[in-house]
C-alpha cells in the first residue's frame, strides 16, 4: 500500500511500511524512510506507483480552470476529493482526486486552507482583487524583462535613466527599476556601474558625481524660496576703527574682520569683527528654518552652495567702504609682552576700510615685511605687522599648552577652472596651485579666529550660557574631536574651551552661537533669562547632530570633487609619472597634488619612502587612480613618516573607492516582482 501525504506544504509518496495508531513509516521512492503522522496523510492507495500518481495528477492539474473550479466548489467546506467529484465525473479516480489537491492548494486567491485537504471558496470580491494583482505582477514582470534586455543591449530605459542615482545609490529593491538593472548585470556579467555606463545612463563623470550629492544631500533642489533679509531694527554705535578682511577673491560671505588700534602709545586694542545676522535673523524664523536646513555652505571648485540667499549675505557681509553690524571682540593689551589686559565683546556697526584677498598678497605680505627685515609697501603694513607677532604670540602660547608644536606637513590647494563663470560642467580645464599652511596672512587670520572662538566660549560658560563647543580630550591616537553643549578643553588647539562662532554667514553653529553670545553682550550676568537656548536644550543636542551629519557629507563631497578635479588636471596635461611618498598598505602620496592612490609595488617600502610610480589608469566615475613603482628615489624619509597613525587614517579615506548601495545578492530573482583635522591646524574661520 501507498500513501500520499503532506511535508509542510510539499506533497511526497512512498511504500506504506508500517502504521501505528497515530502514525506510519512510509519509504520514499529514494529509499528513504520518514515518520509521517496520520493527520498530514491525504490519500491511500494500492496503484498506481506514487511517482506515477504524482506525475500524473500534475499534469491533470494544470487542465483545471480555477474560474470554473470556483464556479462549481460548494459553498461551504469541502475536500479536494469533493470537487475532484464535482469539476471531473462522480467516479473521480485517484488521480483526478490528486490533481485536485494539488490545484486547490496552488491556488490561494481562489480557495481559502481550513486544514490539512479541506478548502473553501474565497469571496467574489477577493478573488478579482488577487487577479488584478497578479495581473500586475505579469506586466510588470514583462517590463523588468524588457527594461533587462534593453540595458543588456547597450540601451537605457527612461524610466531606468531617471531613478539612476536611487537605483544606485538608495534603492528600493521591490522597484522594477532596480530590478531590471539587477537582472540586465546579472545576465551579461557585469558591474552595474559599468552596465549603466555603457548603456549610456552616465554621460558625464563629474555630472554623475555631483547630481548623486545633489540627490543624497539637496533632494528638494538647491533653490531657495524667497526671502527677505530684515533690517536690524536697535541702532548700533559706531566703531572708531578702520576694520580690514583677508579672505580670498571668490568669498562673497565675508565673516570676519581685524583691526588694531593704539598702536605706538604702549597699549593696543585688537578688534576681532564678525558679521552680525544674528542681530536680524530670530530664531524660528523663515530664513533661520532655510539655515537650519542647508547648516553650512557647500564649497567646491568653481562653484558654492551657500547657507544663505545671496540677498540675505549681502545685507549683511562685512563689503569694503560700509560701516557693517559686527559682533567686535576687542582685545586690550599690552603692546611690548602681548600681555591680555582685559576683553570686551559689543554689538555696533564696523568701518569696513578694505577687503584684503590671500591670493593677491600672499606673495607681497612676507615673513620678512611683516619682521621690518624688507620693506611693506601695501595697505595697513603697520596693523598687519603687529597682528603677525602677536598671531606667532598666541600660537607659542598654544603650543605650550598642546605640549607639541603644530605641524605643516602638507600645503593647501587652490583649484582654478579656466574662463569659469558659471555652474561647472566636468570638462573646463583645471589649475592646481598651492598655498603653505602657515603662510603670514593665513597665520594671522587663523590665530585671531582661535582667540575670539575660545574667548566667546569661555564667556558663555562664564554667563551660564550653553553653546556649541568643539573639544578634544588629548591628543593621543584615536582621540577624536567632539560636539558638545559644555566648555571642555580643546587638546588639539591647546585651549581651554573652542566654539565656532566667526562664521555666521557660512556655518549653522556659528549663528546659533552667535544668538548666544549677543543675548550675553546685552544682558552680562542676567543673559541666562534672555538667551534663545536654556541649559539641557534638546534642541541644541538635534542641532549639533543634524550638523555633524551634514557638515562631514560636505567635506566628502568637496574631497571627492576634489579629486576628480586632480584627475582631470593629469589628463589634460599628459601626466605620465608622480613623485609621491609611501603611506600605508601600498598607498602613496602624491608630492605637490592632493591626491593619495594605491602604486602596485610600494606595499613593502617603510612608511615615508620617496618614490616614483607611473600612472597605468584612472577611472573619474569611482576616482580611482592606477598606478605602479618606477623607482625608489632616495632613502630620504619623506614627511608622511612623522605623521601618527590616526593622521594617516583619516587621509587614507580619500583613496576609498565608491561606495554603491546596489547588491547583486540582495534582489533574489529579478524576473519576479513582489518577492579637516582640527588636532593638526588651526580651524581659522
Amino acid at each position: 500500500m501507498y500513501a500520499l501525504f503532506d511535508d509542510s506544504g510539499k506533497f511526497l509518496a512512498g511504500r506504506v511500511m508500517s502504521e501505528a495508531e497515530s502514525s506510519m513509516q512510509i519509504e520514499l521512492d529514494s529509499g528513504k524512510r520518514v515518520k509521517v503522522k496520520l493527520a498530514n496523510v491525504l490519500m491511500k492507495f494500492d496503484k498506481p506507483g506514487p511517482a506515477e500518481l504524482i506525475a500524473a495528477g500534475q499534469r491533470l492539474a494544470t487542465e483545471i480552470d480555477l474560474d470554473l473550479a470556483w464556479e462549481f466548489a460548494p459553498e461551504g467546506e469541502f475536500g479536494f476529493a469533493d470537487l475532484a467529484r464535482d469539476y471531473f465525473d462522480a467516479k473521480a479516480g485517484l488521480e483526478q482526486q490528486a490533481a485536485a489537491l494539488f490545484r486547490l492548494y496552488e491556488a490561494p486567491h481562489y480557495f481559502r486552507r481550513m486544514g490539512k485537504g479541506v478548502f473553501k471558496k474565497a469571496p467574489e470580491e477577493t478573488v478579482k482583487a488577487a487577479l488584478l494583482g497578479i495581473e500586475r505582477k505579469k506586466q510588470q514582470a514583462a517590463q523588468i524583462e524588457a527594461w533587462a534586455t534593453e540595458l543588456a543591449a547597450g540601451t537605457c530605459p527612461a524610466p531606468v535613466q531617471e531613478q539612476l542615482y536611487k537605483i544606485l545609490f538608495k534603492p528600493d529593491k521591490n522597484a522594477p527599476e532596480y530590478k531590471a538593472v539587477v537582472e540586465a548585470a546579472k545576465r551579461s556579467q557585469r558591474a552595474p556601474l559599468d552596465l549603466l555606463k555603457a548603456a549610456g545612463a552616465i554621460r558625464s563623470p563629474y555630472q554623475f558625481h555631483w547630481k548623486r550629492f545633489l540627490f543624497e544631500q539637496f533632494p528638494k533642489g538647491t533653490g531657495f524660496p524667497a526671502l527677505q533679509a530684515p533690517a536690524i531694527a536697535e541702532p548700533l554705535p559706531l566703531a572708531p576703527v578702520q576694520a580690514f578682511s583677508i579672505d580670498d577673491s571668490q568669498t562673497t560671505e565675508i565673516d570676519d574682520a581685524l583691526s588694531v588700534q593704539g598702536l605706538g602709545t604702549g597699549t593696543v586694542v585688537f578688534g576681532v569683527h564678525i558679521a552680525a545676522p544674528g542681530l536680524a535673523i530670530t530664531p524660528g524664523s523663515a530664513i533661520d528654518k532655510v539655515a537650519g536646513e542647508r547648516l553650512s555652505t557647500v564649497y567646491m571648485p568653481g562653484w558654492k552652495l551657500t547657507m544663505l540667499p545671496d540677498e540675505v549675505v549681502q545685507r549683511y557681509t562685512l563689503a569694503e567702504g560700509q560701516d557693517c553690524p559686527a559682533v567686535s571682540l576687542y582685545v586690550t593689551m599690552d603692546e611690548a609682552t602681548l600681555e591680555v589686559r582685559a576683553s570686551e565683546t559689543k554689538l555696533e556697526r564696523v568701518p569696513i576700510a578694505a577687503n584684503l584677498r590671500h591670493d593677491q598678497l600672499d606673495d607681497v605680505v612676507t615673513e620678512a615685511t611683516l619682521t621690518g627685515e624688507a620693506q611693506a609697501g601695501y595697505a595697513f603694513a603697520p596693523e598687519l605687522a603687529f597682528a603677525f607677532r602677536l598671531a606667532r604670540h598666541l600660537k607659542a602660547q598654544r603650543e605650550v599648552v598642546r605640549g607639541k608644536p603644530e605641524t605643516f606637513n602638507r600645503p593647501d590647494y587652490n583649484f582654478r577652472l579656466e574662463g569659469h563663470t558659471a555652474e561647472p560642467q566636468g570638462d573646463e580645464r583645471v589649475t592646481i596651485s598651492t598655498r603653505r599652511r602657515g603662510a603670514p596672512l593665513d597665520l594671522i587670520v587663523a590665530e585671531a579666529m582661535i582667540l575670539a572662538n575660545s574667548t566667546w566660549g569661555g564667556w558663555l560658560a562664564e554667563c551660564g550660557l550653553p553653546g556649541i563647543y568643539r573639544s578634544q580630550a588629548s591628543l593621543a591616537p584615536g582621540i577624536k574631536v567632539r560636539m558638545g553643549t559644555k566648555a571642555l578643553p580643546h587638546a588639539g588647539m591647546g585651549v581651554a574651551q573652542y566654539t565656532w562662532a566667526t562664521s555666521p554667514l557660512r556655518r549653522y553653529v556659528d549663528l546659533v552661537n552667535q544668538w548666544q553670545i549677543i543675548a550675553c553682550a546685552r544682558h552680562g550676568r542676567t543673559a541666562a533669562l534672555a538667551a534663545p537656548f536654556k541649559p539641557k536644550d534638546a534642541q541644541l543636542f538635534s542641532i549639533i547632530s543634524a550638523f555633524d551629519a551634514a557638515y562631514g557629507a560636505y567635506n566628502d563631497f568637496q574631497h571627492g570633487i576634489e579629486r576628480y578635479w586632480t584627475l582631470r588636471w593629469l589628463e589634460q596635461n599628459g601626466v605620465t609619472e608622480l613623485d609621491a611618498a609611501v603611506m600605508k598598505d601600498g598607498l602613496v602620496r602624491a608630492d605637490t597634488l592632493p591626491l593619495v592612490f594605491r602604486a602596485s609595488g610600494c606595499e613593502q617600502l617603510p612608511r615615508g619612502a620617496h618614490v616614483r610610480v607611473r600612472i597605468t589608469g584612472m577611472d573619474l566615475l569611482t576616482l580611482d587612480l592606477h598606478a605602479q613603482l618606477v623607482t625608489r628615489l632616495d632613502d630620504a624619509v619623506a614627511a608622511v613618516a612623522g605623521e601618527t597613525e590616526a593622521e594617516v587614517d583619516d587621509e587614507v579615506q580619500e583613496a576609498a573607492p565608491l561606495s554603491l548601495a546596489i547588491d547583486l545578492g540582495d534582489a533574489g530573482d529579478a524576473a519576479e516582482p513582489g518577492t579637516a583635522q582640527e588636532g593638526a591646524a588651526p580651524a581659522a574661520a
